[in-house]
């Protein structure tokens, strides 16, 4: 099945090409510093605001809530507008959710604001996608698409440090600003790079809606909604299983993020070269490694020489996130921009299950390791979900097939 894509209005040389997956990329780095920014300023925060950790926690749900609502929902809000138009509005939005979280006078402002710079997340990296896919050549779809997730790759490995940073030399507040400086920063560069006509040929809402709601799409979105949710699992408790587990300082807690944000990028890149491989048959192989990654954790946790391998391997499941953005194309038919949009609304759903199930495992009392074992638990049921798509994809083939004869 071929995604519904037109093709580009013009012809676009290779350095064009480059310098619009660059500003796409760039404001997945912006997104990147701003989604993880509060877990290194966790501290700061709660002691600015007079409240504890385990509030200031409740600031990052809320981001995340803001991610699965406004995906979809402002994806199909601006369906009538032209993607360039509406990636621009998408990127202005969020710098001034940025902003206004930089200039929240309390508790409960800040979760407010950082519930609204959640909303246009997901729509961004959609709606990005779907561009990036646009001016590639069909058989670079997937490589495309992983450059400008590379982005939110590169933020873990660069932008939350640096944010990080700036908010504990200045103050929490100026990390947020920075991020709004470079969210008018994507803003302006891809007013300067993206052509005009960017545009597939514009569904009607209802009909996009319909497509939307089909089961392949569904089954997708489930596969990363649960699978996924193993990688956000291990990182979540990945300090206190460095400080507790492996035995080592706080400051060594730095290396295990780098390491983490090493191993991103190269999943990123990975994934866009297995899809364009492999396509969806590369999910079980995303799905395969993650299993044997998570299961040998908890033996590596324990040595300081084996962790960061282990923490750099854990990072490379980011690939499935590629693998499956590009699968939308694919399958969702007209339903492209709203598809597209829902799979970081799948995503942030993992991001909230797989810190639950591993803090509930913690609290039994099976120790800060046990999350690499609920984490593969969780890929396994994400194996099951890829194996019931790809059943039900070859019997809408059969049936294809059997309507043409």
């Amino acid at each position: 099945m071929t995604p519904a894509l037109s093709p580009a209005p013009a012809t676009l040389s290779s350095r064009q090409v480059t310098l619009i997956l660059f500003a796409l990329a760039m404001g997945g780095f912006a997104i990147g510093t701003s989604e993880f920014v509060v877990m290194g300023l966790i501290s700061d925060i709660a002691r600015s605001l007079g409240v504890n950790e385990p509030q200031v926690g409740h600031v990052i749900s809320a981001y995340a809530l803001g991610v699965v609502v406004g995906a979809p929902t402002l994806a199909i809000l601006g369906n009538r507008m032209s993607r360039r138009s509406l990636l621009l509005c998408l990127m202005g939005f969020y710098a001034f959710g940025n902003l206004a979280s930089a200039l929240a006078p309390g508790y409960y402002t800040l979760m407010f604001a950082r519930f609204v710079a959640g909303l246009p997340h997901g729509a961004y990296f959609g709606i990005a996608a779907l561009v990036a896919a646009r001016i590639s050549p069909p058989e670079q779809r997937g490589l495309a698409v992983g450059r400008v997730m590379l982005g939110l790759s590169i933020a873990l490995l660069v932008g939350n440090p640096l944010a990080t940073w700036l908010g504990q030399a200045f103050g929490w507040r100026w990390a947020f600003a920075l991020v709004s400086v470079l969210a008018l920063a994507t803003v302006a560069m891809t007013m300067r790079v993206l052509p005009h006509g960017m545009n597939a040929p514009r569904p009607d809402a209802l009909a996009e809606l319909r497509d939307f709601n089909r089961k392949p799409v569904w089954l997708a979105l489930g596969i990363g909604a649960i699978g996924f949710a193993g990688m956000f699992c291990v990182f979540s408790y990945l300090a206190p299983t460095l400080v507790h587990v492996t035995g080592v300082r706080e400051s060594f807690v730095p290396f295990g993020l780098v390491a983490f944000g090493i191993g991103g990028i190269l999943g990123t890149l990975g994934g866009g070269w297995l899809f364009d491989r492999y396509g969806f048959r590369a999910v079980p192989k995303v799905l395969l490694w993650s299993i044997g990654v998570l299961l040998a954790f908890p033996l590596a946790a324990h040595s300081p020489w084996s962790v960061l391998p282990a923490v750099l391997a854990v990072g490379t499941m980011g690939a499935l996130a590629t693998v499956l953005q590009a699968h939308l194309m694919d399958v969702a038919r007209s339903a492209q921009t709203l598809a597209a949009a829902s799979n970081h609304s799948a995503f942030n759903f993992a991001n909230a299950l797989g810190p639950w199930l591993g803090g509930m495992a913690i609290t039994a009392g099976y120790g800060w390791t046990s999350t690499g074992v609920v984490g593969a638990a969780t890929a396994v049921a994400g194996l099951l979900i890829y194996a019931w798509a790809r059943a039900d994809l070859r019997r809408g083939e059969v049936i294809a097939v059997d309507e043409a004869a």
